[in-house]
């Protein structure tokens, strides 16, 4: 045997962290096992929000998309062979918590300069910028956003009490050009997968026969 096999590769989810202005990936955090279910929802910018109804079909920008996902986490096949994940021996599935922990932490050093900063006398100290965060789901979904909601389940432990079965729990709001400007990498980011959504809804134009219609009265 080859062990060549005709099933398609399994693509993963997870989430990438980009230094803004270089590109320079930082961090890559691939979930374990794919969520079974992905919530999104869409809030339409209408201009005529706020009460304004004289021109209700223009928009003032792209929608705000939300995702809401939860991700399981199990140390069972790791614990199998005790000998080749050592880490995962000693410390469950701490290690992977704790990296998707930094999506919302800043890190020690950033905030050490910030009490340096302070302590300096300095009146005005600008609020700590955090990498670029991607989450990525297939080829043609990779999107800015900002994490909303992150909450993390621990179920099983070992007798270390290190946690070694877990689920977590992601929100997430995708970040447009509204809010980041068209010459931001990450609102390029937002353009592209903006356009691989229309290219994607140009293969799905329907017909007025599917009404019973021939044309609009």
């Amino acid at each position: 045997m080859t062990g060549f096999s005709q099933s398609p590769r399994l693509l993963k989810g997870g989430v990438v962290q980009l230094d803004p202005d270089t590109g320079q990936v930082l961090r890559v955090i691939s979930l374990q096992y794919n969520p079974d279910a992905l919530s999104r929802s869409l809030q339409p910018q209408a201009f005529s929000e706020g009460g304004d109804r004289s021109e209700p079909l223009r928009l003032k920008g792209p929608a705000i998309e939300t995702i809401k996902l939860d991700a399981e986490i199990d140390a069972a096949d790791q614990l199998e062979f005790p000998d080749q994940n050592a880490n995962t021996t000693q410390y469950g599935i701490q290690p992977q918590l704790a990296v998707l922990e930094t999506l919302v932490h800043p890190s020690t050093a950033q905030l050490q300069n910030q009490d340096e900063l302070a302590s300096s006398g300095r009146l005005e100290i600008a609020p700590i910028e955090a990498p670029l965060t991607l989450f990525i789901w297939g080829r043609s979904r990779i999107l800015p956003v900002q994490v909303t909601e992150f909450s993390i389940n621990e179920e099983a432990f070992d007798p270390a009490l290190n946690p070694i079965r877990a689920k977590v729990g992601l929100g997430l709001r995708v970040l447009s050009v509204a809010d980041l400007g068209f010459e931001h990498r990450g609102g390029g980011l937002f353009m592209t997968a903006l356009g691989a959504k229309e290219q994607l809804a140009s293969k799905a134009l329907g017909s007025l026969a599917a009404f019973g219609l021939s044309g609009i009265p």
